[in-house]
């Protein structure tokens, strides 16, 4: 058995800017930005909400962060380990909400550039841009 494919392989050539350009103007590209900021927006404001508070309590109220919880444990410390438990949930969130809604969305923009569609959209483009000097 010969390690040789029975065709040859695929030699793709890098999208041109006119590709890039007709991709991010496509349906199927504000799809997938609208997905991903649908996530990242809310969860960010959040983080940095819960890590505000986090802050504003240890400034102005240093009696409840340092009200005991068990032995030399306090809320303060409870309260800042909770800070990287929440960063591993959110990156966990983020894992699951990728797999489910962000890859799909960009396989769907992946292969507009492999069927050369945004090539032809390129193209179109080009054609229709008025030339240089004329108004």
């Amino acid at each position: 058995m010969s390690d040789t494919p029975d065709h040859p392989p695929i030699q793709l050539s890098a999208p041109s800017a006119g590709e890039f350009i007709a991709a991010q103007q496509s349906p199927e590209f504000q799809k997938l930005r609208r997905t991903l900021l649908s996530f990242v927006f809310p969860m960010t404001v959040f983080f940095l909400s819960w890590y505000a508070l986090y802050l504003v309590l240890g400034v102005f109220a240093p009696g409840f962060m340092g009200t005991s919880v068990w032995g030399n444990i306090n809320m303060g410390l409870v309260l800042g380990l909770l800070q990287f438990v929440t960063t591993f949930a959110i990156t966990g969130l983020y894992i699951r909400f990728t797999n489910r809604k962000l890859d799909p969305a960009a396989d769907v923009v992946r292969a507009g550039f492999a069927d050369g569609k945004y090539a032809r959209e390129a193209d179109v483009l080009k054609q229709s841009a008025p030339k240089g000097g004329q108004q």
